[in-house]
């Protein structure tokens, strides 16, 4: 777990293996840093480099050998506001070009749990109401619980109306359902008959169409299709409300 965290953070492998150690051990020398973190002690000393550069590791100089240490953890929490701070600087403009250079009909594919978090910042920035079709409470996987709550804040902030039409078996296999819905107040139900696999998202200009998708879950495979089109979004409005009306309350 260590390991993919640092690495996600940064860190390549063998800088991760010998940060760690280091917590763990302490001072050592460059001969059991290498054999403790498993890798070749060439390798050791280019990645004791690289985090004495980044400020992780400092060196203890003596006149037998040098031996090396770890920088306090906290020191990861710097660095993570460091890399912070410096998008900051360029965000703005990096978002202005976005918003310019979108076309006015394009389509792209998405996957799985990135695929969905993406889809969740698409409809906090574009800040018009979404309907969904055949929801399936996929959102409540807990492998997503903190962009869920990332999501529902940028919802609940931007005041983002949902409108939700559920496969009529949600309720029973999601324990507490109308609790946790504290984001969606208006929704309906289909019939029993058009449950499906897959789920339908309309927002601003934009059609995005989920398949594989089961109650409460997202898999890695799941497929997510984005549409991009103004006048495909509106036909597909037009049907949600007349499924809208049909569907039970």
């Amino acid at each position: 777990m260590y390991q993919e965290i640092l690495n996600n953070l940064g860190l390549t492998p063998n800088e991760a293996k010998i940060y760690e150690f280091l917590v763990e051990k302490g001072e050592s020398g460059i001969s059991a840093i290498a054999i403790g973190a498993q890798i070749y002690r060439r390798n050791a000393y280019d990645a004791i480099q690289r985090l004495q550069d980044k400020g992780l590791v400092f060196q203890i100089f003596s006149s037998s050998q040098n031996f090396y240490n770890a920088v306090d953890p906290d020191k990861l929490s710097e660095l993570v506001s460091e890399k912070q701070t410096e998008l900051q600087k360029i965000l703005p403009e990096l978002k202005h070009k976005f918003a310019h250079r979108l076309a006015a009909e394009e389509a792209y594919i998405y996957r799985g749990y990135e695929g969905l978090k993406n889809v969740w910042r698409d409809i906090v920035r574009v800040k018009e109401p979404v309907y969904t079709i055949g929801a399936k409470a996929q959102w409540l996987d807990p492998r997503l619980e903190a962009a869920r709550q990332a999501f529902f804040v940028g919802m609940k902030k931007e005041k983002i109306k949902h409108y939700l039409l559920f496969d009529s078996e949600v309720p029973k296999q999601v324990p507490d359902f109308e609790k946790r819905l504290d984001f969606a107040k208006q929704f309906r139900f289909l019939p029993k008959d058009y449950s499906t696999g897959s789920v339908i998202n309309i927002f601003g200009d934009y059609v995005v169409t989920y398949t594989g998708i089961s109650i409460g879950k997202i898999q890695d495979s799941d497929v997510v299709f984005v549409l991009h089109s103004h006048n495909l979004a509106e036909s597909y409005r037009k049907w949600f409300w007349y499924m809208w009306e049909k569907a039970e309350k």
